[in-house]
C-alpha cells in the first residue's frame, strides 16, 4: 500500500488560510507526492491539479468545466465543512467522492458567538484602551463608562439552525443566562439543553438576537430580507457566523442606518474579500471580523487532522465523509 500510495499525485490549491505556516502537511506527504500551493486563481487550476489523482481545496473552486477536465482525478477533499467550492453532481456523475471536514470548528465558532455577545455587553476593549491611554488616572472618578453597560442574563437568544454548532452556541448561551429558542425544520432527536423550539415567526418576532447557524440553500438564501427584518424585534441584534448570502447585504444596511436593527456581528460576507464599497462596511454598528471563526490554531489542527484521515480513507479503499453519495 505505502508504495502505491507513492505514486499517487496530491495537490492542494489552497493551504494557506488552513496552515499560514504554523502547521505541518508532513504526515499528508505520506500519502503520496504532495504539492502545495497557497493560493490558485481559477485560470491556474487546471494546470495546477491536471495530473493530480486527489485535489484538496477550500475556495479555489471546481466547477463541472473543470472537473471534465481532470481526467485523473478519483478524490476530492474539502478543507471545510461546506461544499459550495465543487460541482457536487459532477464529481458524482464520474464516481469521484466527495469529502468533507465536519465539526473541526464547532468550538471555535461558538466561542466567537460568545465573543460577540460580550462585546455587546461590556466593550470591554474600549475600555482598556481608555485606561492604557491615561484616562482612568487622569479622571476624578473611581468608575466611568464609555458605553452602556449591559446584562446578557434573561435575555432571549434565537439560534436558526440546531446542528453541531447551534447546538454548542446553545449550551454557550444558556451558561451566560440567556434564554434560548431555536427554530430547526427538523426538531426530533435533537439533545435538550435546555432551549425551547418555536417556529420562525416566533423567534424573529421575539428574540433579541438572533444568531445564524443554518445551511446556505436556494431556500435560506437572503433568509434575512425586507419581511425578515420587519418581523424582528425594534432594536434587536443580528448575528451571522454561517454564510454571506443568507443575508441580503443592502436590506441589512438599510435596517442599521435607520435604526431597526441596533446592531449586527458578521464573520461572513458576499463576496469575500469585499469589495471596499460594500454596503455593511460602512453602516452603523455593524461589527464585521474577516471570517475568523473558524482560525484557531485549534480548530486548524483538528481540520489538518481530519483531512490526513480522508485521504487515508480513500487509499484504503473505504472513503469517509463522502459528502455526494446518491
Amino acid at each position: 500500500m505505502q508504495n502505491q500510495a507513492a505514486k499517487k499525485k496530491i495537490v492542494i490549491l489552497d493551504a494557506y488560510t488552513t496552515n499560514p505556516g504554523d502547521l505541518s502537511w508532513e504526515a499528508l506527504e505520506t500519502c503520496g507526492e504532495l504539492t502545495v500551493h497557497d493560493r490558485t486563481p481559477p485560470e491556474k487550476i487546471l494546470e495546477r491539479a491536471g495530473d493530480a489523482e486527489i485535489v484538496l481545496t477550500n475556495k479555489a473552486r471546481l466547477t463541472a468545466d473543470i472537473i471534465e477536465r481532470l481526467p485523473k482525478l478519483k478524490l476530492v477533499c474539502l478543507m471545510s465543512t461546506g461544499t459550495n467550492a465543487v460541482d457536487l453532481k459532477a464529481c458524482e456523475a464520474r464516481g469521484i467522492p466527495v469529502s468533507n471536514v465536519p465539526e473541526y470548528s464547532t468550538a471555535s465558532v461558538s466561542e466567537l458567538v460568545a465573543a460577540y455577545l460580550l462585546d455587546w455587553s461590556r466593550e470591554v476593549s474600549v475600555h482598556f484602551r481608555s485606561v492604557r491611554e491615561g484616562e482612568w488616572s487622569r479622571s476624578t472618578d473611581f468608575c466611568y463608562t464609555h458605553t452602556p453597560q449591559r446584562e446578557l442574563n434573561g435575555r432571549i437568544m434565537g439560534l436558526v439552525g440546531f446542528g453541531a454548532i447551534g447546538q454548542a452556541v446553545a449550551a454557550m448561551a444558556l451558561g451566560l443566562g440567556l434564554r434560548v429558542r431555536v427554530y430547526t425544520p427538523n426538531p426530533h432527536n435533537k439533545p435538550l439543553l435546555g432551549q425551547v423550539h418555536v417556529d420562525m415567526d416566533k423567534l424573529v418576532r421575539t428574540s433579541d438576537f438572533i444568531s445564524l447557524h443554518c445551511p446556505l440553500s436556494p431556500e435560506t438564501r437572503h433568509l434575512v430580507n425586507e419581511a425578515f427584518i420587519a418581523r424582528m424585534k425594534p432594536g434587536a441584534i443580528l448575528i451571522n457566523t454561517g454564510r454571506g448570502e443568507l443575508l441580503d447585504d443592502a436590506v441589512v444596511a438599510e435596517a442599521l442606518r435607520s435604526g431597526r436593527l441596533s446592531g449586527a456581528y458578521l464573520d461572513v460576507l458576499t463576496p469575500e474579500p469585499p469589495p471596499a464599497d460594500h454596503p455593511l462596511l460602512s453602516a452603523p454598528n455593524c461589527h464585521i471580523t474577516p471570517h475568523l471563526g473558524w482560525a484557531t490554531r485549534e480548530a486548524r489542527q483538528r481540520l489538518v487532522d481530519d483531512l490526513l484521515a480522508n485521504v487515508n480513507a480513500y487509499l484504503k479503499g473505504d472513503p469517509r465523509n463522502v459528502v455526494n453519495q446518491p
